[in-house]
């Protein structure tokens, strides 16, 4: 009996072709559900086949973009603080979703104020041990995505606590 088959790959093997290749590129760093499918989709998959494998990595528990968002929220904080708006604007780059980005900065960061993690910010540059004018201050606060009216307090705490420009 013939299989009809023309050289061409089994239709059988061709969810797992896409399983393999999205497991290896999940090896090497955290991605979101979004860089899988486009990583799929530039590497030859039809968005059906990218969009099935992606429900079975889902099932696997290989792909969680909450997940990945509070490990992503975590580690960044750490080494570079920032206002909610940018960490949620950085996330939604990554592809997470805005809804699942912002229920893990709420919950990631519901013992932190804005005014906590704008002094965390300045912290963390002046232990590079460059010293910033006001201005600069609040430059870089604002490039952190802090609002106008933290980035207002923390350059008030700074002209109360006797930092000037220098």
């Amino acid at each position: 009996m013939k299989s009809g088959r023309t050289g061409k790959q089994p239709e059988s093997t061709k969810p797992d072709q896409w399983m393999l290749l999205a497991i290896r590129y999940l090896a090497r760093w955290d991605r979101t559900t979004a860089q899988v499918e486009q990583f799929l989709v530039r590497k030859g998959a039809s968005p059906a086949q990218a969009k099935e494998t992606i429900v079975r990595l889902s099932e696997l528990r290989y792909l969680n973009d909450r997940a990945y968002a509070e490990r992503w929220i975590e580690t960044h904080l750490a080494r570079q603080p920032m206002g909610r708006e940018r960490l949620e604007a950085e996330l939604q780059v990554k592809g997470v979703p805005e809804a699942v980005a912002g229920q893990a900065i709420r919950e990631m960061l519901r013992d932190l104020d804005e005014d906590t993690l704008a002094r965390q910010a300045l912290s963390a540059m002046r232990r590079t041990g460059r010293r910033m004018t006001t201005a600069q201050s609040a430059r870089f606060l604002r490039q952190r995505g802090f609002e106008e009216e933290t980035i207002d307090r923390m350059i008030g705490d700074r002209v109360r606590d006797g930092e000037s420009d220098q």
